[in-house]
């Protein structure tokens, strides 16, 4: 039975996860880089940008076209007697004297080439700025990369986190049991009244309630890893808690120095501040003429075989009024690099606060972790003291209710220095663009 259980399970996650897996934080994270839809979706925008190279590129070869016609020509006379008919050849004017009043078919093919010479650096200009383009896509996905690994690797410490979490509120649901015992022990010969057993009874109902909720919390971080992972539908599997304190040093400086060189976003937008440039050449080559070879070679007739002809020739191209079409694709060229301009400095006050930021919840997790870690001794050391009381007749249920409190609390605070100090490196290394 629990065979037909899991099966449904594996196939619905395609077989990535095994049920009852012991999952790695290495192995979630390449999980997720290789099939999360964000950065799958960026993989397509960066081949995408290539394929827009070879497109622009595409302006360095000649053209080629081949055409073929066939009509059913009827003529008209005009006043003077002259007939005229529609041909395949535009230059051709036929007189009444070569054709008869019947329709007659005419048949034409053609092959043209066209060869662009000089165009004053416009095709250059245009693979240019889409080659950039290109390093900017790759840019977004190395950027949509570590924003799915960080929301990974937030996810999977916060499973940690739930998890013992869930531990500590059942070792207290465990406690309060005992002193539920303890107190229904005393009560039945005499030695505490009611009220101990009542107060303990309430106590192990409020920590059930407690457990049901951190349980359910488990729950949720879980389905938030599965979700970050791009497999909603995974089976239940282990993971490997590694939510220890192990410390990171880096200097503030040295950290934003990094970030500014190493930073995704910012090689992304710098590569698009290089493209603009070229926008703003390209856009003024509009000022300047072009040269264009071509060739034809033509075959016309109302019957086979038909005749032929053939033409060379070079067109210059020199562009006089354009209605200040080319004035202002060469403002708006400007416009849009002024604007990634700006967008580069406001990026960099970005970076700069996401940096300081990270560097101080790092620094203050790791004080915290200490700080907590003591209180977590001190805490048990008094709830020792309270059973201890209580066992001797000399205590009181609240001061054990308390001190078990205390010590829950204690815990809990320590293991959320520890996932904000994990989750603290996460962000410091995201932030200087250290995968």
């Amino acid at each position: 039975m629990l065979f037909a259980l899991i099966i449904p399970c594996v196939a619905g996650a395609e077989g990535i996860i095994k049920q009852g897996e012991l999952l790695t934080f290495d192995r979630a994270v390449a999980i997720a880089a290789e099939r999360h839809p964000n950065i799958v979706a960026a993989r397509g925008a960066v081949d995408a940008a290539q394929s827009r190279i070879g497109q622009a590129q595409s302006g360095y070869y000649p053209q080629i076209d081949v055409t073929a016609g066939y009509s059913r020509i009827k003529p008209s006379s005009t006043s003077s007697g002259t007939q005229f008919v529609s041909s395949p050849d535009p230059s051709a004017t036929v007189s009444d004297n070569s054709l008869s009043s019947s329709s007659f078919d005419a048949y034409a093919a053609s092959l043209v080439l066209t060869q662009n010479i000089y165009d004053f650096g416009k095709t250059r200009a245009q693979v240019d700025i889409q080659s950039f383009n290109l390093e900017a896509f790759r840019g977004d996905l190395s950027s949509a990369t570590d924003l799915v690994v960080f929301n990974v690797k937030q996810a999977y410490f916060n499973v940690l986190k739930a998890k013992r979490t869930r531990d500590v509120t059942e070792e207290t649901v465990g406690q309060f049991t005992k002193h539920l015992d303890q107190a229904k022990g005393f009560f039945e010969v005499g030695t505490k009244p009611r009220f101990d057993v009542t107060k303990a009874e309430v106590d192990v109902s409020n920590a059930k309630l407690s457990l049901i909720k951190a349980e359910n919390a488990r729950r949720i971080a879980l389905a938030t890893l599965n979700n970050a992972l791009g497999i909603p539908d995974a089976p239940e599997y282990v993971i490997e808690d590694n939510l220890s304190f192990q410390k990171y040093t880096i200097a503030l400086d040295e950290a934003i120095e990094k970030a500014y060189r190493n930073r995704p976003e910012m090689l992304a937008l710098i590569a698009r501040k290089v493209a603009a440039e070229k926008s703003v050449v390209l856009a003024e080559t509009g000022y300047y003429p072009f040269l264009t070879g071509n060739a034809a070679y033509n075959r016309t007739g109302e019957s086979f075989p038909l005749s032929n002809n053939w033409s060379v020739g070079a067109t210059l191209t020199f562009p006089l009024f354009s209605g200040f079409l080319t004035k202002y694709q060469v403002e708006e060229a400007r416009a849009n690099l002024n604007t990634i301009r700006a967008n580069e400095e406001s990026l960099r006050l970005n970076i700069l606060l996401e940096v300081k930021q990270a560097f101080l919840s790092l620094n203050e997790a790791e004080e915290r972790i200490a700080n907590a870690e003591l209180t977590s001794r001190q805490a048990t050391e008094n709830l020792d003291i309270a059973n201890g009381r209580y066992a001797a007749g000399v205590g009181n249920p609240i001061e054990v209710a308390d001190a078990e409190v205390s010590l829950s609390n204690a815990k809990t605070e320590y293991i959320a220095a520890l996932y904000d100090y994990r989750v603290g490196r996460a962000s410091i290394e995201k932030a200087i663009g250290f995968r």
